[in-house]
C-alpha cells in the first residue's frame, strides 16, 4: 500500500516562525507522530479499550475452499470477525521478518507470541540439552512478538513430574533468568499460564476444590521482575479455585488473559459464556485490580462467522 505524501514544515522552521504556545507545540507534536506512522506502516491496536480482545491464530483457518490463507490473510479474517488484534501461538512456523510483514500487510495487531513447542522441551526438563532448546524457543518467540509490533510472550514452564518440586521449579527458574535481558531489551515479558501441568496446584485434591493462587504468586515473585507475569487462563482453574479471588491474588502480576468456558458440574470445557464459570465474579475481580490489557480466546475456531460469533462471546463474558 502507497501512503501519501504529507507536506509539513519541520521543526525548526515551525519555531523559527515567532513564539507559540505549549498547546500548538503538542498539536504540532502529534501530528507529525502520526504522519511519521504512517509513513512507516505502524499497525496500532484500538485506543481507549480498557480490555482489548483477541483470537489464538491457530483458531483461524488456514484454507477457504480450495485456497491456502497466508499469516496475512488469517490475520485480515481476524481484524474482519472484529478482534482488535491476534495472539501468534504458532510462531515456531515464522520469522520474525515474516511476523512483521505479515503484520504490516494485514493492517491487524499481534500483541503476543506462543511457541507450542514447550511441552516437548521444557524448562524443567531433567535433559540440560532439553532445556536449551526450551530457551531457544522462548528467544525466538520474543524476536518474533517484537518484530510483529507486540508486548509479550506465553511460556508453560513445564511439568511437575520431571522430577522433585522443588528441583523442577529451580530448573525452571534458572532458565527463565536467562531469557529476562533480552525480555527487558525488546520490552516483552514473559507471561507464564496455568495449566494442568501439576505445578503450583494440587491436581488431584477432593471437592470443593477452592485452592488459592499462592503458589504461583510466589514463584513469580521469586524473580523480582517486571518482566516476569502471569498470562492468567481463566477457565483452566476454574476447577481448581474461585476466578475472582486468583485475580485479586494476582494483581498487577496479570498481564493478560486466556478466555475459554468450563463445567464444574461435566468436568470439561466449553464455549465462553457456557459451562458454570461465574462470569460476574471475574468481572468484579478484573474491576478490583483495575485489569487494562489483551483478553484472548482459546476456543475451536474456524472460518469469519465462527470468529464473529467467539468475539461475541467474549464481549458478553467480559459485559463489553
Amino acid at each position: 500500500m502507497k501512503y501519501p505524501t504529507v507536506r509539513t514544515l519541520d521543526r525548526r522552521t515551525f519555531l523559527r516562525t515567532g513564539t507559540v504556545s505549549a498547546a500548538a507545540l503538542a498539536a504540532f507534536s502529534a501530528t507529525s507522530s502520526s504522519h511519521a506512522q504512517e509513513a512507516a506502516g505502524i499497525v496500532l491496536p484500538p485506543e481507549g479499550n480498557r480490555i482489548l480482545l483477541s483470537c489464538k491464530l491457530g483458531m483461524i483457518t488456514r484454507k477457504i475452499g480450495d485456497r491456502e490463507l497466508s499469516l496475512a490473510d488469517r490475520l485480515s479474517l481476524a481484524g474482519e470477525a472484529g478482534f482488535d488484534g491476534v495472539d501468534l501461538d504458532q510462531a515456531a512456523e515464522y520469522t520474525p521478518a515474516q511476523a512483521r510483514a505479515a503484520v504490516k500487510q494485514s493492517g491487524v495487531f499481534v500483541h503476543n507470541a506462543i511457541n507450542h513447542a514447550h511441552w516437548r522441551q521444557r524448562l524443567t526438563s531433567a535433559d540440560e540439552n532439553v532445556r536449551a532448546q526450551g530457551v531457544a524457543n522462548i528467544d525466538h518467540c520474543i524476536r518474533v512478538s517484537h518484530a510483529a509490533g507486540g508486548n509479550g510472550v506465553l511460556i508453560v514452564i513445564g511439568r511437575a513430574n520431571d522430577g522433585p518440586p522443588e528441583i523442577v521449579e529451580e530448573r525452571a527458574r534458572n532458565e527463565m533468568r536467562k531469557l529476562i535481558p533480552l525480555a527487558a531489551a525488546l520490552g516483552q515479558p514473559i507471561l507464564i499460564e496455568n495449566v494442568w501441568n501439576q505445578m503450583f496446584y494440587d491436581h488431584n485434591t477432593p471437592a470443593p476444590p477452592e485452592q488459592s493462587a499462592d503458589r504461583f504468586v510466589r514463584f513469580v515473585d521469586s524473580f523480582n521482575s517486571p518482566w516476569v507475569g502471569m498470562y492468567y487462563d481463566i477457565g483452566n482453574h476454574w476447577k481448581y479455585g474461585q476466578p475472582r479471588e486468583w485475580i485479586r491474588s494476582f494483581g498487577h502480576r496479570c498481564v493478560k488473559l486466556d478466555v475459554k468456558g468450563f463445567s464444574r458440574q461435566q468436568n470439561k470445557f466449553t464455549d465462553i459464556g457456557e459451562g458454570d464459570l461465574p462470569w460476574d465474579e471475574v468481572r468484579q475481580g478484573l474491576a478490583e485490580i483495575g485489569f487494562t490489557g489483551w483478553a484472548t480466546a482459546e476456543v475451536g475456531g474456524g472460518g469469519l462467522d465462527r470468529l464473529r460469533t467467539v468475539r461475541e462471546q467474549m464481549q458478553r463474558a467480559f459485559g463489553l
